[in-house]
């Protein structure tokens, strides 16, 4: 089991920066990988991009890239979004997931942190 929380979801001006943490707990040494999926208002949840845990190779989604950074601090288990130059339509709750060596979905949720983007 890998147990996830996110943090640090608020309000935000379009345009500026914001940083979300993820800090993961239970058997990390399991973990392939850490996502962030985000879920708008009446529309499905979609990848934000990935990490590995160990190699630390990042993936991210076209609408995100050069504005959105992942990285990761393996001594403390965490996770960051950090976010620039948001957009009104980057407004949703942000989920952190876990993948497991092995798996082919990913297999551990965090219960989401709203970010609302004001224009």
């Amino acid at each position: 089991q890998v147990q996830l929380v996110e943090s640090g979801g608020g309000l935000v001006q379009a345009g500026g920066s914001h940083r979300l943490s993820c800090a993961a707990s239970g058997r990390i040494d399991t973990t392939y990988a850490m996502a962030w999926f985000r879920q708008a208002p009446e529309k499905e949840r979609e990848f934000v991009g990935s990490i590995t845990w160990g190699g630390g190779r990042t993936y991210y989604t076209n609408s995100v890239k050069g504005r959105f950074t992942i990285s990761r601090d393996n001594a403390k288990n965490t996770v960051y979004l950090q976010m620039d130059n948001l957009k009104p339509e980057d407004t949703a709750v942000y989920y952190c997931a876990a993948i497991l060596r092995g798996s082919t979905s990913y297999d551990f949720w965090g219960q989401g942190t709203r970010v609302t983007v004001s224009s």
